[in-house]
C-alpha cells in the first residue's frame, strides 16, 4: 500500500472504527452473524454516508446467508465495495498525436481544494516527465491567484496569471497560446468556484471551455470536478450543476482523511457514473493518489491486508 493510501486508511479510522468496533467487542470470528448484527451494520454504513440505496445493495445478499462468520461478513462487504467502484477507476485522457498540448480544466466550489489539487497534479505530471503550464483563471478571488502562484513557485512550475479581476477567458487564451509556442505538453486550468459579480458562475465556466475549444479545435481534454468528500450527498447536486456547464468528465475527491463520512464516494459514483481520477488526503504536495477501488475498499472496510 502506497504512503498516500496508508494515510487514507488511517484517515478513515473514525469511519472504520465506528463501523466495526461495537461488533468486534461482542463477536468472535467463530460466531455467526445474525439479523441484529446486519441491522447494526446497516446503521453504521448509513452513518458513514454510504447512502440507503448502496447500503441495501451491499447487505441484501447477506441477510439470508446462514452460518456467516463475522470475518466473512467483512470480507464480503470489502469485495462488494471494490466491485462497485472498479468501473470508476480512470486515467487521464491524452490528446491525439501532434494535436497540441493536453488541456485539463478544473472546476469546483470554493473550499473544495481545487487550487491545491491543480498544483498537486502539475507536480505529479512534471515528475512523470511532462512539461506543465498552469493557468490561474480563478481571477475573481485574488487569494486564488496568489495561492497558485506560491504553489507553482514551490513546485518549480510555470504559471500564466493576470491581475485579480481580469477576464478568465483571456488568461486561458494566453496560457494555451503560450503552451503551443513554447512546446508545453500539458495546460492545467484553475477556474473560479464563486463569482463576486452579477455574472453567473456557470456562464463564465462555459466561456472558458469555449476559449479552449476555439484554440484547440476540441474541448478541454478533461473537465475535472474537484469535490470535498466531507460534503457527502451535496457533491451529487454540485456535480449536476457543473456537468451542465462544462460536461464534467472526471472527479478528484479531496479531504478523505478528514471526514468520518468516508463512504460518500459510493453514492457519488452510483448517482453520477463520472470516473474518479484522484483522491487527496492532505495539504502536502505529494498527498494525491490515483483512485484504486481495491485500496479504497481496504481503507474503508478494513480486515485482512487493510487492517483496522
Amino acid at each position: 500500500m502506497s504512503p498516500v493510501w496508508e494515510r487514507l486508511r488511517k484517515g478513515l479510522d473514525r469511519t472504520r472504527q465506528a463501523l466495526w468496533s461495537p461488533l468486534e467487542a461482542s463477536l468472535a470470528e467463530s460466531r455467526t452473524v445474525d439479523a441484529q448484527v446486519i441491522e447494526q451494520v446497516e446503521e453504521m454504513l448509513l452513518a458513514a454516508d454510504v447512502g440507503m440505496e448502496i447500503t441495501e445493495e451491499l447487505l441484501v445478499p447477506l441477510r439470508d446467508r446462514r452460518a456467516l462468520a463475522f470475518n466473512e461478513l467483512r470480507h464480503e462487504l470489502r469485495t462488494k465495495v471494490e466491485a462497485l467502484l472498479s468501473p470508476a477507476e480512470h486515467t487521464l485522457r491524452q490528446p491525439p498525436p501532434d494535436s497540441g498540448p493536453a488541456v485539463y480544466m478544473f472546476v469546483g466550489v470554493n473550499g473544495s481544494g481545487k487550487t491545491t489539487t491543480v498544483a498537486k497534479v502539475g507536480r505529479k505530471l512534471a515528475f512523470e516527465g511532462r512539461k506543465v503550464l498552469l493557468a490561474a483563471a480563478d481571477t475573481f478571488r485574488a487569494a486564488a491567484v496568489e495561492q497558485l502562484t506560491d504553489l507553482a513557485r514551490r513546485s518549480d512550475l510555470k504559471l500564466i496569471a493576470h491581475r485579480a479581476g481580469a477576464d478568465p477567458g483571456a488568461v486561458v487564451h494566453d496560457a494555451v497560446e503560450h503552451a503551443h509556442t513554447q512546446g508545453y505538453d500539458v495546460v492545467l486550468v484553475d477556474t473560479a468556484g464563486r463569482l463576486q459579480t452579477k455574472r453567473p458562475l456557470m456562464e463564465e465556466l462555459g466561456k472558458v471551455r469555449r476559449v479552449v475549444e476555439r484554440l484547440q479545435g476540441r474541448p478541454p481534454d478533461e473537465r475535472i470536478l474537484v469535490v470535498d468528500a466531507s460534503v457527502g450527498q451535496n457533491a451529487v447536486s454540485q456535480a449536476h450543476l457543473f456537468h451542465e456547464a462544462v460536461g464534467v468528465t472526471a472527479l478528484a475527491m479531496t479531504k478523505l482523511d478528514g471526514t468520518a463520512k468516508g463512504g460518500a464516494i459510493l453514492p457519488i459514483w452510483h448517482a453520477l457514473h463520472i470516473p474518479i481520477l484522484w483522491v487527496g488526503v492532505g495539504g502536502g504536495m505529494d498527498e494525491l493518489e490515483h483512485f484504486k477501488a481495491a485500496a479504497y475498499a481496504h481503507a474503508l472496510i478494513g480486515g485482512e491486508h487493510g487492517g483496522s
